[in-house]
């Protein structure tokens, strides 16, 4: 098996080779260099065993099957599966100002717990600013990008709908 893809995550631009795949074991390519890695799925998401060390990824997709976001212990990563279809859209896009800057959104139904900042907050990229609880597990919403954040469209307890803007931040 040898699949080859593109991977967008934040600025940078990954290229991925899956080399082999034995069970849960995959060997791939990222960008000239190997790796082995054990992956299973739990409840949270994702457990990754790499160079004898564990790591837990949460994978939040959105509307967009090809946009994610994925949220590590520390960081939280906007990650893209760049294609044909993406480097269409993309193009189409490049002259368009982003009008309402970056929006954080929940991908599922749930209900606010804690919202952490305020409008006019300054906040760094990896910082969580709200907390979901969704399907009895707590989500947080980390900052995608340095910036102030412009508006915060919920409340504490508030039910809030899959997709529906939590925080906008400029």
């Amino acid at each position: 098996m040898n699949q080859n893809f593109d991977v967008k995550i934040g600025d940078r631009l990954a290229k991925i080779k899956i080399l082999k795949e034995e069970g849960s074991r995959i060997l791939f390519d990222v960008d000239g260099k190997k790796y082995e890695v054990d992956i299973a799925e739990v409840d949270a998401g994702y457990s990754i065993l790499w160079n004898q060390k564990s790591y837990n990824i949460e994978i939040l997709e959105s509307e967009n099957p090809k946009h994610m976001v994925v949220n590590t212990l520390h960081n939280s990563f906007e990650v893209d599966i760049v294609d044909a279809e993406y480097r269409y859209l993309e193009s189409r896009n490049k002259n368009k100002e982003l009008e309402g800057g970056n929006v954080i959104s929940s991908p599922m139904p749930g209900r606010v717990v804690r919202i952490l900042v305020k409008e006019g907050d300054a906040v760094t990229m990896g910082q969580t600013v709200i907390v979901v609880s969704a399907m009895k597990m707590e989500s947080e919403y980390k900052a995608t990008k340095d910036g102030v954040i412009k508006h915060v469209h919920v409340k504490e307890g508030e039910v809030v709908n899959g997709h529906q803007p939590l925080i906008t931040i400029e």
